[in-house]
């Protein structure tokens, strides 16, 4: 049973109303909801501090998921950090060879390099942003930073692709001499390794973390290992007196690019537009129906912001339960997302009675709802 409710009453205190739970929710909860003391005492102190936690104020924001975020932020920093350095060194090492070999092909991937490595700059404007406390303009703190740094990595890769285009066609109608093949076979080999190693090393923390930008980052890396191997396989053709070798080569990494644009482009558009792998949603529910008190799972709604979800969800209890209770079964609810559905930072639970047979409890809405 979907809910669609007054954005703004998430400003108003969790108990105004006797079913929104806005919680983002902690870690370290003793709540009493059950197993809590033995017989009668036992009973006694989990219904006092059912009523407690129902009458005061809640900011449930765990301290053990705002490290995790703040870890997964600092592993991302790091991570640039890292692939920057490996990255500068890569283009110093072609730079040299540039210079002895005359190779307009190296000198191209050289740049390349140093322009993938400029890429970490957006990143970590993100990532630094990404930590800053969510106020009453941004409410959502600024973790969407990441995906706007997603944006400008994906037109850095479709300009690398659109240049790299360039210089194909342009060898491909004036082909030239080579110098020091053997050298600029070697470079090749250096440019291919350090942007392979940090591509990988940028993709699996970037999955590790969510972060979808520092994957299409990674994926970038490994475009300008493509224009690395294109180098390689240009000198070698070179080496055996056929020119025009590397500009055809350069055509067939450029198509290679192209699709790897496409993955990039692909992941950053399913951030901005909220989408979520299915099989999140099913896990949730699971989770959810597996709560005691819980009759039914309604909607379920996830999202990414930055590298961490958030979700808001509906259930139902029965009608004729007491606030007190189906506020405990919300706060279990929820409290169980955050434990058991990975990377997820907060939850919004909401409850709907249910039952009796027939009634509309939110027939005063059905003017408000989509069809």
């Amino acid at each position: 049973m979907a809910d669609q409710e007054n954005p703004d009453s998430d400003s108003r205190p969790d108990h105004e109303h006797g079913h929104g739970h806005g919680h983002g929710h902690g870690h370290g909860h003793g709540h009493g909801h059950g197993g809590a003391g033995g017989g009668v005492a036992g009973r006694l102190k989990g219904l006092v501090g059912r009523a407690a936690h129902a009458v005061t104020p809640h900011s449930h924001d765990s301290a053990d998921k705002t490290d995790t975020a703040l870890e997964s932020s600092s592993r991302g920093m790091r991570v640039l950090a890292v692939s920057f350095a490996a990255l500068m060194v890569t283009a110093a090492l072609q730079a040299v060879i540039v210079v002895a070999s005359g190779s307009v092909a190296l000198l191209g991937d050289t740049l390349h390099n140093v322009a993938d490595a400029l890429t970490a700059v957006p990143l970590a404007i993100a990532f630094s942003l990404g930590r800053r406390a969510a106020n009453r303009r941004f409410t959502y703190g600024y973790g969407r930073a990441e995906d706007l740094a997603g944006i400008v990595i994906v037109v850095i890769i479709a300009v690398s692709a659109a240049l790299a285009g360039y210089e194909a066609v342009t060898r491909l109608l004036d082909p030239q001499d080579m110098r020091a093949v053997g050298w600029v076979a070697a470079a090749a080999v250096v440019g291919f390794l350090g942007n392979e190693w940090v591509a990988r090393y940028r993709i699996k923390v970037g999955r590790e973390i969510g972060s979808a930008a520092l994957v299409a980052d990674g994926l970038h890396a490994r475009t300008d290992g493509f224009t690395s191997l294109a180098v390689l396989l240009g000198a070698g053709g070179a080496a055996l007196g056929i020119p025009v070798a590397d500009p055809v080569v350069g055509l067939l990494i450029t198509i290679a690019i192209c699709f790897v644009l496409r993955d990039a482009a692909r992941e950053i558009y399913h951030r901005l537009m909220d989408a979520v792998d299915p099989e999140l949603v099913d896990a949730a529910e699971r989770i959810l129906s597996g709560v005691r008190g819980v009759r039914q799972v309604g909607a379920v709604r996830l999202r990414w912001i930055g590298h961490a979800l958030h979700a808001e969800v509906d259930i139902l209890v029965d009608h004729d339960m007491s606030v007190v209770d189906a506020h405990a079964v919300a706060v279990e609810a929820e409290h169980r997302l955050i434990h058991d559905l990975p990377r997820l930072r907060a939850a919004t639970v909401h409850t709907d009675p249910y039952g009796p047979d027939g009634a509309d409890h939110h027939a005063t809405l059905s003017t408000h709802r989509a069809t």
